[in-house]
This record gives C-alpha cells, structure tokens and sequence, in this order.
C-alpha cells in the first residue's frame, strides 16, 4: 500500500460561484483501490473511495466523496487523469452546484501533484 501526498489546483468552469482552486490531500492506494481525504472546492474536508482503472498515461477514477454540504453530502464522482510525469497528472471531472435551488452542470480541470 502506498501512501501519497498530493496537492492540486483546479478551476471550474461553468459555474457561477466562486471556489476554492487548492486542494491539498493525502491518499492511500493499493492498486486499483483508492481512499483518501483532501480540501475541496467548497473548503470543507472531502474523504473519499474509490476504484482507479489505468491503461498507459490514463486513468480512469470511480468512487464516492463526501464534504459536499451544498450537494446533500455524500456524491458518486468519475474523474479522468492523465500522467503527464511520474508524479505530475492532469484531471477532468464533472461536477454541480446548486444556484437558486436548481442543479448547475460544470466541469473541473486541474493538475495534480504528487509526492510518494
């Protein structure tokens, strides 16, 4: 099992508020498993599990994250990286945020940063 410590910026597009585009976290991984906690978007602290898929420089994440208050709480998220450098990624994701009580679609980019 590997313990890794990232950080990764993002930016959200498609939103109408404004977030937090600095997410420190810690992971652990023992392949193909996933879990970790990290600061997200909203500030609050997300913990996570999840499944990651990788053929070559891309991967595939699937799992659950909570610390999302304005989402209900726990959310199933899907995350596509690709491995730039051993421990440099690139990341899409989709995402939501509720403005005026209704569902707002976006999508996050970012890269990450990872130390082992």
């Amino acid at each position: 099992m590997d313990i890794l410590l990232g950080l990764a910026l993002s930016q959200h597009l498609n939103f109408q508020s404004d977030y937090n585009q600095i997410h420190p976290h810690v992971r652990l991984q023992h392949q193909p498993f996933i879990a970790g906690v990290y600061y997200n978007s909203e500030e609050n602290i997300s913990p996570y599990v999840g499944y990651k898929i990788e053929y070559g420089s891309n991967g595939l994440e699937i799992g659950a994250v909570g610390g999302y208050s304005e989402l209900g709480g726990t959310v199933p998220y899907i995350r596509y990286t690709y491995d730039v450098h051993n421990n440099l990624s690139l990341f899409v994701s989709p995402a939501g945020e509720k403005v005026d009580g209704k569902l707002n679609y976006g999508i996050v980019v970012g890269a990450e940063l990872l130390a082992f």
